[in-house]
């Protein structure tokens, strides 16, 4: 008795969403930022990540890096560079990075379509 298997190959897969988009005050605020350390000679990227603290489990993270890691994702917008980190690729899909300035504080805030749950203060949320 003979059987047959057949073997499809998949079409190469596309992205649907970018992993993080960046609003024109972001990436204005991020720019004057890397001036900054360009100034010094240094070449800085600016590194989102996830990071397990505060009421809801987790919080964003941003850090400035010189040399990203081997799986970080990057992503280029109007001539900034940012890397998210491989860890949290998959928490961060979709998401856009906007920055607030007001009379008290200034902040990037994360408009994340994965957050099921945030708490009170906004600084940390659920997936």
């Amino acid at each position: 008795m003979s059987s047959r298997i057949a073997v499809r190959i998949a079409p190469k897969l596309k992205a649907s969403k970018s992993v993080l988009t960046m609003t024109p005050k972001a990436i204005n605020r991020l720019k004057d930022l890397h001036s900054k350390y360009q100034e010094t000679n240094q070449t800085k990227y600016l590194k989102i990540g996830i990071q397990g603290k505060g009421c809801s489990g987790s919080a964003y993270t941003m850090s400035w890096i010189s040399d990203p890691n081997k799986f970080d994702e990057k992503v280029v917008q109007d001539g900034i560079t940012v890397y998210v980190d491989s860890k949290a690729l998959l928490t961060l899909i979709g998401t856009e990075m906007d920055y607030f300035e007001g009379k008290l504080a200034s902040q990037f805030i994360f408009n994340n379509p994965n957050v099921k749950a945030a708490c009170g203060c906004g600084e940390s949320f659920m997936v």
